[in-house]
């Protein structure tokens, strides 16, 4: 009999947050921190003598420069969203056992898992860090290719078979690359029947409002989305199995409108970049500014939804109020000219 192909590689250790309370910064002290300067460490941003339990400035610039790399907000703070982040990139593909369970395993592992199935063709979804039910099903087809049991479950043979038939790098798109731009040429190049999610932290419902009324004018629903969490807003849109998220956020101390698309673990989204230029295009020119930037992070919102997604963030908030119609406006027909992309030559069609 076959040893199994998922036998346990190590049991999965919880990530949950340290035991002093978060955020750990500037005065922070403790076990806590000695725990986050050993992790800096082992990531090769920390040096073993700066492991002194006291939050100071070099761990503030090493927090910084992990933030940098992997896509999150560069603050030099450790909050919840770091540390989860620094606890997830203590992991290698062969350390655990990965399978899909809840709550999700999240870590450098499953990105691993997830990059060589889509270089080998089997497409696990984007390349997020998150073992989902698209990864499992990927993970199953391969482990039925290749003649191992089909539990869903990465272990030792499963990492063994996975290595013996590694893509050299360069080799050619990854699946979930190519999967991503044929499903935006399936959506079609109208946005009448379109579901659009447009979400918001809190205190900026009437530009989703305004957003949403815009959207019901062409033809489109838009679901207004409202929570504090990034999670919360991300498993929102992922229910609702909407088209596209676009999260708007008021940011007072910018001058330029940002926005934001999902990139991470050497992965990007094509088509959420795509919509996160249009619409920096057309809402900084709307609010009169003309200055915008476009800048690939791994914030949870962007992460975690199952579909192109984008974050804007808007400055002078009175400025953007009396502006809120030109706002909407422009949202509208920044995805109707993504619709419009060819995407087998990356730029918008006129035809």
């Amino acid at each position: 009999m076959l040893p199994a192909a998922n036998a346990p590689v190590s049991p999965p250790r919880p990530v949950g947050d340290p035991e002093e309370p978060l955020p750990l910064e500037g005065g922070s002290g403790g076990n806590a921190v000695i725990d986050l300067q050993s992790r800096l460490v082992r990531l090769g941003l920390l040096a073993d003598h700066d492991v002194t339990g006291l939050f100071d400035s070099a761990t503030a610039r090493a927090v910084a420069a992990f933030q940098h790399q992997r896509g999150l907000r560069c603050d030099g703070v450790c909050g919840s969203e770091t540390w989860a982040a620094v606890v997830e990139a203590g992991y290698y593909l062969g350390d655990r056992s990965l399978y899909r369970r809840a709550p999700m395993i999240h870590g450098d592992d499953v990105a691993e898992l997830q990059s060589r199935l889509s270089a080998l063709g089997f497409d696990p979804g984007g390349v997020d860090g998150i073992f989902g039910d698209r990864t499992a099903h990927a993970l199953a087809d391969f482990q039925r290719n290749v003649g191992l049991p089909s539990d869903g479950i990465c272990g030792y043979l499963t990492i063994a078979e996975l290595r013996r038939l590694a893509i050299r790098p360069g080799g050619g798109d990854l699946v979930s690359a190519v999967r991503e731009r044929l499903a935006a040429t399936a959506r079609g190049a109208s946005l009448r029947g379109r579901r659009i999610a447009v979400g918001e932290h809190g205190g900026f419902a009437t530009g989703v409002g305004a957003v949403c009324r815009a959207l019901s004018l062409v033809g489109a629903d838009g679901l207004g989305l409202h929570h504090p969490d990034d999670s919360e807003l991300a498993a929102s849109a992922n229910r609702a199995a909407v088209d596209c998220y676009i999260g708007l956020q008021l940011e007072p101390q910018h001058a330029a409108v940002r926005t934001m698309y999902y990139r991470g673990y050497r992965y990007e989204s094509e088509t959420s970049r795509s919509l996160a230029e249009l619409l920096g295009k057309e809402i900084a020119e709307e609010l009169a500014s003309g200055e915008f930037s476009t800048e690939g992070m791994a914030l949870r919102v962007l992460r975690e939804t199952e579909m192109p997604a984008v974050l804007v963030e808007l400055g002078e908030p009175g400025l953007v109020v009396m502006k809120l119609p030109e706002l909407a406006q422009a949202v509208v027909r920044s995805l109707e000219q993504w619709l419009r992309v060819d995407w087998e030559v990356g730029r918008s069609s006129t035809t």
